[in-house]
């Protein structure tokens, strides 16, 4: 046991060796002073000799003085800043070692995740968790409360120790009142805060309305979204229509689609909350109130040829020129996109030109006679990529050039991979996503090839030495 005496000792030392020292100092003076001045006095100049003592002792007096109150409070002296004391050590204890040169250093990595858990809605049960977050070096960054008719979720994004693994994170939050505790590696992007997203996907909602599925996704994290029409292409009633207020079931969300139909929303893994259902409606209420909206912006590209044709993103309101242009290309043209014959083009037109299926770009020539159609087609969680191009206008790059510039979209959407369906006949398909330069898986079911462009490593769309491209606007 550690005496308290002793420790402030340590802290505080007294003085007394110098006061004694001073003390017999003084007598020492007073002696010799004395003996000095009944020496001097007997001498002829024994007076002056007596005045000039008195003035030296006044001068080493002073001098003392201002030393001793200058140094009087001074910390001890360190040498390579260790203190010159000895360390007072408790018993049993082991002082502080000097640093090891050869220890690798303390690691100070961080990685970003995002954690989502219950707590019930009781004083304090917040407290908890930051508690146990605090000590485990762990940093909240951002917080969400979404509030339940029982309890809350709370949502965090957090930077923690890179060597602190989510099971042991979900086990510590548990033991401090969390249930049904759901972790994700994050990334820079979820570093902006929520509000600021919500406006953000609102405002890509506002000027495309293609954007809609892709800001619910973003939205709402990894999910599901499919787009169900009120009817089918052969134009039988499928019976999904969702009611104008939605319908929320712990992991499916059903919204009614401004366009008809239903948008259903699946996230298997985490039930959504009152919160995320409502956000994701407002967004779906926007959209209803925008109506049809494409970015009114065309690039004008020039043919080997010396032809111009303007490439532009299209819709529903395309419907009678892409008709047209259907009734001109070949059965063997419309067997190698369709993959048979097509019973009712409009219906099935209308389908690919809605911007709730995907993105459709189109191309016309310079007296406004559309000649080709793109599509970027969302399937779930995955991308599709669909071709038609007329018969007079192919083999001149066109083709090309629609994929490539879909590819960029379905990029710039966060897309992992497209994927085309087609027949190992159609040589112009096949040669137009292997000129993309990326890594492509092959499959074929059932006599149909299926070609997957994977785009991590998508290099920048380059334009050809033939093609000058001129940003115009409507």
């Amino acid at each position: 046991m550690t005496d308290v005496t002793s420790s402030k000792s340590a802290r505080h030392p007294h003085h007394w060796r110098h006061d004694l020292i001073e003390l017999a100092a003084l007598f020492t003076a007073v002696v010799v002073a004395d003996t000095i001045a009944k020496t001097i006095v007997k001498g002829p100049d024994g007076p002056y000799l007596l005045v000039f003592s008195a003035i030296a002792l006044i001068a080493t007096a002073g001098f003392h003085t201002w030393w001793a109150r200058r140094h009087s409070h001074a910390p001890p002296t360190t040498t390579a800043g260790t203190s010159s004391a000895a360390p007072t050590t408790h018993e049993g204890a082991v002082p502080d070692a000097a640093p090891d040169p050869d220890r690798a250093p303390v690691s100070t990595e961080t990685a970003l995740w995002r954690m989502r858990t219950t707590v019930d809605d009781t004083p304090g049960s917040l407290a908890a968790l930051c508690t146990v977050l605090g000590r485990l070096g762990v940093d909240i960054l951002t917080l969400q409360t979404h509030p339940l008719t029982e309890g809350t979720v709370d949502e965090f994004l957090l930077r923690a120790p890179a060597d602190l693994a989510a099971g042991d994170l979900a086990r510590e939050i548990g033991a401090a009142g969390g249930r049904d505790t759901w972790t994700e590696r994050a990334d820079a992007h979820d570093l902006v805060d929520t509000p600021t997203r919500v406006l953000g996907l609102a405002t890509r909602t506002a000027l495309d309305a293609a954007e809609l599925p892709l800001a619910l996704r973003q939205l709402l994290g990894r999910c599901t979204l499919h787009s169900v029409p009120a009817f089918s292409l052969t134009g039988r009633p499928t019976g999904e229509q969702a009611p104008v207020e939605g319908v929320l079931e712990e992991t499916v969300m059903k919204l009614r689609d401004p366009s008809g139909g239903t948008l259903l929303i699946e996230r298997p893994y985490l039930p959504f909350t009152p919160t995320e259902f409502a956000r994701a409606r407002a967004l779906v209420e926007l959209d209803a109130r925008l109506g049809p909206r494409v970015p009114r912006s065309q690039d004008v590209l020039t043919l080997p040829e010396g032809n111009e044709i303007t490439v532009r993103r299209a819709d529903q309101r395309d419907l009678a020129a892409a008709r047209a242009m259907h009734d001109r290309c070949s059965s063997r043209t419309l067997s190698l996109r369709y993959h048979g014959p097509v019973g009712d083009a409009d219906r099935y037109l209308d389908h690919l030109l809605s911007p709730r299926f995907g993105r459709t770009l189109a191309v016309q020539t310079a007296s406004g006679r559309l000649v080709a159609l793109g599509h970027l087609l969302w399937d779930g969680d995955e991308t599709e990529v669909a071709l038609l191009v007329e018969d007079d206008w192919q083999r001149r790059g066109i083709g090309s050039e629609l994929l490539s510039r879909l590819v960029a979209m379905a990029e710039e959407a966060g897309c992992e991979s497209v994927y085309a369906v087609t027949q190992a006949s159609n040589t112009g398909m096949v040669a137009a996503m292997r000129a993309l330069n990326l890594p492509l898986d092959y499959q074929i079911e059932e006599g149909t090839l299926v070609i997957t462009a994977r785009l991590e490593s998508a290099p920048l769309r380059s334009e050809r030495p033939h093609q000058q491209a001129r940003q115009s606007e409507r």
